[in-house]
Order: C-alpha cells, then structure tokens, then sequence
C-alpha cells in the first residue's frame, strides 16, 4: 500500500479548502427586499403647484409628502435642492433635478433601521439622464459622511432600470453644503449606512433640451441593522 506523501497531502487540503470557498460563495444570495420608494404628487400637502397647467404633467416641489413608504425619510442636498420637482413619466411619479441650479443629491433613510451594503447588497432604480449628465450612487454613512461612488449612470435620454452594488465602487468625500468633490475615502464601512441615493454632481439647465436628471422608484435589498442595537 502506497503512503501518501506530505506534497500529495497538502495539494489535496488546499484544493478542497478552495473547494469550500467557492461552495460557500455559491450559496449566497442577494439580501431580500428591505424597503422600496415609488414616490406620489400631494398638492393638498405641497401648495400651489410649480406648474399652472392642468395635466397629467403637472408638478410640485419634492419634500417629505412625495414619500409614499413612512418606514422612510427623504432628505435634499445641495444649495438650490429645494428646487427638485416630482413629475409624472411613463406613468409613476419621478424627482426630476432640471430646474436646480446647483449640483444636488436625494436619499432615503430607513427610521428603524441602518442599511447593511456589504456583500450582495443592492439598489435598484428606474432613472433617466438627459445632455451629458450622469447620476452617482451617494450614501451617508452612521458617522456622517457623506459619499459619492465612482459608478457613473448615464441613460442617454431613456428611463432604464439600474442596478448599483456597493463593494466595488470607489468613494469620494462630498461637502454636504455644496456637495463639492473632495478626496477620496480609503476606509468605508459599509455595514451600517444612514442613509442611500443618488446625486447629479452637475448643475441644471431648466426645460427642453438643457441636461437634467430623473429618479423614479427606488428598491434597497439589503440587511437591517436595527438603530437601537447598532448604537
């Protein structure tokens, strides 16, 4: 009977060890749906509409009252974000950013919870660009950073469904007054985020045909990480 020898025995540990891994990476899976956002128009809570006109392209100013999920908090950054409109494309309500003269931002904060964006997290959109100008993931974390990811979103004038994962991406300090690019964060932790969006680092140019974006329905497949636990 043939011993084995220690070369043939240390082979066969490291390639079932990666046998293991890969296994293990194989029963991942992306994190259920933890929260979506489909947004609405309320004139009622808004005011008098930023548009005279009486039709379905009507449109108010975007503020709490276009959040259709009150598991959540929407929060506007950027010198002239109060200037973000909810419209109505395709048929769902979407922020659209073409009368802001300022770069801005939109997030989403759970109330009860923080976002887990390790692993197989995801967020999924409806968004469309328009003339050159493109969307970033944006994430506030526990701390209070707020950061920009290096994915660039550019539709080309269409509504499309997009897909953002978190792991992968570069990240880039924000000022959140004026949200100017700083450096760039070499040490995130993605595990317990306050918040997730996107931001159009770009300023407005109105109606027609001048650069602007749109954020339609917004889906977060993450962990929850309950705010009284983590803290």
């Amino acid at each position: 009977m043939r011993v084995m020898s220690r070369t043939m025995r240390t082979g066969i540990v490291v390639v079932l060890t990666a046998c293991a891994g890969s296994a293990m990476l194989a029963q991942e899976t992306t994190p259920p749906l933890l929260f979506k956002e489909q947004w609405q128009q309320v004139p009622a809570a808004i005011g008098v509409p930023t548009s005279p006109r009486r039709s379905q392209n009507q449109y108010w100013l975007a503020s709490q009252a276009a959040v259709t999920n009150p598991a959540l908090e929407a929060k506007f950054y950027g010198p002239d974000a109060g200037n973000i409109t909810v419209y109505i494309h395709e048929g769902r309500a979407d922020l659209w950013t073409g009368l802001t003269g300022s770069p801005v931002a939109v997030t989403l904060r759970h109330r009860e919870n923080y976002l887990d964006l390790r692993g197989l997290a995801r967020v999924r959109a409806i968004l469309r660009t328009g003339n050159l100008h493109t969307l970033h993931p944006v994430i506030r974390l526990a701390d209070g950073s707020l950061l920009a990811g290096s994915q660039r979103i550019d539709t080309d004038g269409q509504f499309l469904q997009t897909e953002v994962s978190f792991e992968n991406l570069r990240w880039y300090a924000l000022e959140a007054a004026t949200l100017g690019v700083k450096a760039q964060a070499m040490k995130v932790d993605l595990s317990r985020v306050d918040e997730v969006g996107f931001v159009d680092l770009s300023p407005a140019g109105g109606h027609g045909s001048s650069g602007w974006a749109n954020i339609s329905w917004i889906e977060v497949y993450a962990k929850a990480v309950a705010r009284r636990a983590a803290g």
